[in-house]
């Protein structure tokens, strides 16, 4: 008796499976939403690094934007303006891109050659760090050195140098902007990748002050304005900037900085 119970169980069971398995292989051709072939085509365009630099999770979410949102093509900083044009080709349309490929640069030089005001032994963390009196340097404007721009580079592109400042390898950086997003100090920014030469102080602090707290700071002397033979630098909130509008890369400015911190990057990465 017990041996046909269970012989009715199994076979109960068993046809039930294969209800279930036809219902479900009915009910999956029945309502099956055809994907555009073209979806894996962008995707297989697209790089593939998933860093979100888009606007969306990763390269696939972005390649479904451009099919079904009309989303624009030149999103992908990765990628830049080939992958633009490669996913031009795949929708058979024609896009006018920038050749002009941008790279981040860190502007600040600080780091061990600037004071400390106070030994900050939290979560080494950026973000965390310049919530405690906006970090432990007596300068508030620089780089804290706690790496947040590292964690989120997909490339491999910054590191923190012998200083304790976070630094960008011109060659591996896309310009994808994610560091510039990470920095609590706002002192990251993407510039044309043509331009070598950079003022590595966001300080907004008096010449005397920053001469006292950082011996690398801007003190808005304005010898590098002076000698600009291009007029490609200002002062600004006593703060010397590059327009990143005329220079030539000449180098006069790196020479005449009596502090040293306008650099060629060229020089100075290893």
């Amino acid at each position: 008796m017990n041996n046909v119970i269970i012989y009715y169980s199994i076979a109960t069971l068993g046809t039930t499976s294969v209800i279930i398995a036809l219902l479900l292989s009915f009910a999956a051709k029945k309502f099956k939403v055809e994907s555009d072939p073209r979806k894996d085509l962008l995707i297989s365009v697209l790089p593939g690094a998933n860093c979100g630099a888009c606007g969306y999770p990763g390269c696939e979410q972005y390649a479904e934007a451009i099919l079904t949102k009309d989303e624009t093509f030149n999103l992908c900083k990765p990628g830049g303006p080939e992958v633009s044009k490669k996913i031009a080709q795949v929708l058979g349309k024609e896009v006018e891109v920038s050749s002009q490929r941008m790279v981040a640069v860190v502007l600040c030089a600080g780091g061990s050659r600037a004071k400390n005001e106070f030994i900050y032994n939290g979560i080494k963390k950026c973000s965390v760090a310049n919530k405690f009196y906006e970090g432990q340097k007596l300068c508030k404007y620089g780089c804290l050195g706690f790496g947040d721009c590292v964690e989120v580079c997909p490339f491999d592109a910054i590191h923190i140098n012998k200083y304790g400042v976070a630094e960008v390898d011109p060659v591996k950086c896309t310009g994808c902007g994610l560091c510039v997003k990470a920095c609590p100090k706002n002192i990251i920014k993407l510039v044309p990748c043509n331009y070598q030469v950079h003022i590595l102080c966001s300080s907004k602090d008096k010449g005397v002050k920053v001469r006292q707290i950082c011996s690398v700071g801007c003190i808005s002397c304005g010898v590098c304005v002076k000698s600009c033979p291009v007029n490609d630098i200002e002062l600004k909130e006593n703060l010397a900037l590059m327009k990143y509008d005329k220079c030539n890369n000449c180098g006069i400015c790196v020479e005449k900085c009596p502090t040293k911190c306008i650099v060629d990057v060229t020089r100075v990465i290893a």
